[in-house]
């Protein structure tokens, strides 16, 4: 949607000066460590408006989003939504991008699940740790460092990710159990287990996939077959595209309508959701250590060891995720971001999340291009979208105990599918063949271990620079060989 250029305003971006300052800090450098400063004393009444419509948008997508990410992570679905809200009003105050949204996503709920381990405890110290390493690297101005991880890395990886994500949501599309979370064992067992499979889940799934699909497109073309000219038409379009953009909530609430409904006649025939704790998470340190249900006590030292490699991976990936989006976004827009100041505000939002039980979070590509698309004019929608999580919390998660586990698989798969861009091998081969082989050791490594399939890749995306760079040397040496004779 085209809401005009007077939307897009520049957003007044920074981050905190180094050297030394004052014992009173100026407005100019409150203005660079808040960004806040820098627009809402030009805020504006119709960007309230635009902010208002971008943010409840976004809500009705975030929620069954986070209660479909946590079942990624293994963890019960009110964690998702634990993890939903803080970031809106975090990066509210300390972002550089107006269109960035932080929250769970599939990436980093596919690298936190070998991590976490169906613990929550750990999901969330998890998410503090990261964010003490963010913030430090933010602190230090290290934000150039990402830059060094290619983009045919990023690509790898984030094709593997969305192939392990989407098979890793069959078993609750066929409505078995017991499935390894490792991507081979994972196959061979869902294959092994069909079977078993139980066939209210499969329809549930199959029709909750069509409606994805096939919805937009119905919609879409009903759109433009209606005449124009007749009155009424500008809004019919802004219905549909209503729809279209909120079809995940559709799905859902009409898929728990019929799990309310088989559940309530005593006949099983969906695997449900479950229940949920309800209402807004407590305000609690993250633990630091934790007792098992047999009294035993596992100290932080041991936590952390279990993390192993997740405390390099997932912040890092994590970054990685948001930067880009805000990059592709203040190009389109024409505004600025700040590196490290987005970096420090991804890492406070997962500090101050994991004192209400959020796991790991970044900027959300999926919800930031509805943000976007909705004309969102500052980080203020944002505060919309908490807001609306809050609510779902505070009222509504007595009705998430029946939602098919299907519906909520068939939104993921809907989500993540066009992550695995199958343009991108060919665009490679044909633009750029030195890429191909970052590429592929990313993307095959990573199916059988992400932290390796990042590391290999690097590592490989490393040694083709060197050889660019020796055979430019060599260039170099040999045509000034010949100058010289002649």
């Amino acid at each position: 949607m085209d809401h005009g250029s007077d939307f897009h305003l520049p957003l007044v971006t920074g981050g905190c000066p180094r050297g030394r300052v004052g014992l009173w800090p100026t407005y100019g450098t409150l203005k660079a460590c808040l960004p806040v400063l820098g627009w809402l004393p030009k805020y504006r009444y119709s960007w309230l408006q635009m902010d208002l419509i971008a943010g409840f948008t976004v809500g009705l997508t975030t929620v069954p989003q986070a209660l479909a990410y946590a079942e990624v992570v293994g963890l019960p679905p009110q964690y998702g939504l634990y993890s939903a809200f803080m970031g809106g009003f975090i990066y509210c105050i300390f972002g550089t991008s107006k269109d960035v949204v932080l929250g769970p996503t599939a990436i980093m709920s596919l690298l936190c699940a070998p991590h976490v381990g169906h613990h929550p405890g750990h999901a969330v110290l998890l998410t503090f740790l990261c964010g003490v390493i963010q913030v430090i690297m933010a602190l230090l101005r290290l934000g150039f460092l990402l830059d060094h991880i290619s983009d045919s890395v990023i690509k790898g990886f984030t094709c593997a990710a969305a192939v392990t994500i989407v098979f890793g949501q069959l078993k609750n599309l066929l409505g078995v159990e017991d499935i390894p979370q490792q991507f081979f064992e994972q196959m061979y067992y869902t294959c092994m287990k069909i079977p078993e499979a139980r066939p209210g889940d499969i329809l549930m799934g199959a029709l909750c996939l069509g409606m994805l699909v096939f919805l937009p497109k119905w919609l879409k073309s009903s759109g433009q077959n209606s005449d124009d000219r007749v009155s009424g038409s500008r809004r019919l379009q802004g219905l549909i595209w209503g729809l279209v953009t909120a079809r995940s909530v559709l799905v859902v609430i009409i898929a728990t309508c019929v799990g309310w409904f088989f559940d309530s006649s005593d006949y099983k025939f969906l695997t449900l959701t479950g229940e949920a704790s309800q209402g807004l998470p407590p305000l609690k340190p993250p633990p630091f250590s934790e007792t098992t249900s047999n009294g035993t006590v596992i100290s932080f030292s041991d936590i952390v060891q279990n993390l192993e490699g997740g405390l390099v991976i997932i912040p890092l990936m994590g970054l990685l995720e948001s930067i880009a989006i805000a990059k592709a976004y203040a190009s389109q827009n024409d505004y600025r971001i700040d590196t490290n100041q987005e970096i420090f505000s991804i890492g406070l939002t997962n500090i101050l999340g994991s004192f209400v039980s959020s796991y790991p979070v970044t900027g959300s590509f999926g919800r930031s291009a509805v943000n976007s698309q909705t004309g969102v004019c500052t980080p203020a929608g944002g505060i919309v979208t908490g807001t609306i999580v809050l609510l779902s919390l505070a009222f509504f998660m007595p009705f998430f105990h029946y939602i098919p586990k299907a519906s909520l698989a068939a939104v993921i798969i809907c989500s993540v599918a066009p992550m695995a861009d199958h343009r991108v091998l060919p665009d490679l081969w044909r633009n750029r063949r030195m890429d191909l082989l970052p590429f592929l050791v990313t993307f095959l490594i990573s199916f059988w271990a992400v932290p390796l399939g990042i590391v290999g890749g690097v590592s490989a995306s490393g040694i083709m620079n060197i050889y660019k760079r020796t055979k430019s040397v060599q260039r170099s040496i040999k045509t000034l060989g010949n100058t010289q004779n002649i």
